[in-house]
């Protein structure tokens, strides 16, 4: 039996898609429900029932119909949000993604996904940076507990602007049944369906065998095109030595990269776009590569490294920000310009002890990262807002 604690968790900002802040809200519900933790959430009506099913035990409400358009959204945060929350008595409202009720008789409990928009804002457009930036700021004036999703986003958060409560560090979980290391039919079957071969792309001649993966929204800290650049480097010099290279697949919707969108229109040898890939597809998808290349910029967390390590992936990824807190040692790195992704793409595909190696650390490191210690973090963090939780963290 649950113990239920005063506190309405907002998650009517979970995206059509289904990733990035949908796969935080849903983890962390289901970290708490490990915990014994029930409480209040709000939903659009569209994401009602499925994540009552992916995270049972809390007390649903469906939000108005009108709440799928973003700026009726975001007006009902202002001012019906705070009612619901009256209605049902509780003592915090937990808004998981940046914005929350500026006018609250509720302690509010705030996370803020990412610090790039201070550190690298060049990188998003300006109406983006404008917001969370804005955002952020007012978080860290009236909030009264915040959580970052980790040391770089909170360090960060704190360089930029002033804040008024502490910063708890909850690192994201990742869901063992979803990203595990594949069997072989799992993959032959992505592959497959993909038209990819399942080899390990060291053998020689014209065709190649594999994939290196991508995955993540097409955006400019994403570093899309030095991989591109990078990728094109790899088959000249691979082709020069009578390797072949494996198929470079790129999985996730296209955002705001016009430079990176030009160069995915223009057909480019050994390049596959696959766009957005079901949640069940990703395990073989990011498992079964031979390579998985994530050159971000810079990330708030970087949930696609670990899911890719729980995956069993060997990831080749940068250390900017908090990408090394994920990764550790049980991921290679490189820098972002395109000659040197390149050479380290090239070492990896060399040296299959030296994946199987990685591989290995990967699948260890990643069950460290358990919505079940994020949800404690977030008892924590209700805590610092005042919330009797009665719960042992």
């Amino acid at each position: 039996m649950s113990t239920q604690i005063p506190v309405l968790l907002d998650a009517t900002s979970l995206p059509p898609s289904w990733g990035g802040v949908a796969r935080y809200i849903e983890g962390l519900l289901t970290g708490l429900g490990e915990l014994g933790v029930s409480l209040d959430v709000v939903v659009k009506p569209g994401d009602l029932e499925r994540l009552r099913t992916a995270a049972p035990g809390h007390s649903y409400h469906a939000g108005p119909a009108l709440l799928a358009k973003r700026p009726v959204r975001l007006l009902w945060e202002q001012l019906g949000l705070p009612r619901l929350a009256a209605r049902l008595g509780v003592s915090a409202i937990h808004s998981p993604h940046y914005t929350f009720p500026l006018a609250s008789r509720r302690a509010r409990v705030v996370t803020l996904h990412d610090a790039t928009f201070f550190t690298d804002p060049g990188v998003h457009s300006r109406l983006k940076r404008t917001f969370f930036t804005s955002w952020t700021r007012e978080a860290g004036r009236r909030a009264d507990a915040l959580v970052a999703p980790s040391r770089a986003t909170a360090r960060a958060v704190r360089d930029a602007v002033a804040v008024r409560p502490d910063i708890r560090v909850a690192y994201l979980g990742v869901d063992p049944a979803v990203f595990r290391p594949p069997l072989p039919a799992a993959v032959e079957t992505f592959a497959a369906a993909h038209g990819l071969g399942t080899g390990t792309g060291d053998d020689t001649g014209s065709g190649s065998d594999g994939w290196i993966a991508f995955l993540g929204t097409i955006e400019p800290r994403k570093n899309v095109p030095a991989l591109l650049a990078a990728y094109a480097l790899l088959r000249t010099e691979r082709s020069a030595r009578g390797l072949a290279t494996p198929a470079l697949v790129l999985s996730g919707s296209r955002g705001w990269d016009e430079e990176a969108a030009r160069l995915l229109d223009t057909p480019r040898d050994g390049v596959t776009e696959a766009g957005y890939l079901p949640l069940d597809e990703l395990g073989a998808f990011l498992g079964g590569a031979t390579v998985v290349a994530y050159p971000s910029l810079g990330e708030g967390f970087g949930l696609p490294v670990l899911e890719a390590m729980a995956s069993g992936g060997t990831v080749l990824t940068t250390d900017r920000l908090s990408i090394p807190e994920v990764g550790g040692d049980a991921v290679a790195y490189t820098e972002p310009d395109a000659r040197s992704i390149a050479e380290a793409l090239g070492r990896l595909l060399d040296e299959p002890e030296r994946r199987a190696d990685l591989s290995g650390a990967a699948l260890r490191r990643a069950r460290e990262f358990t919505w079940a210690a994020c949800a404690r973090v977030h008892l924590d963090a209700y805590a610092d807002a005042g919330v009797v939780t009665g719960v042992a963290a």
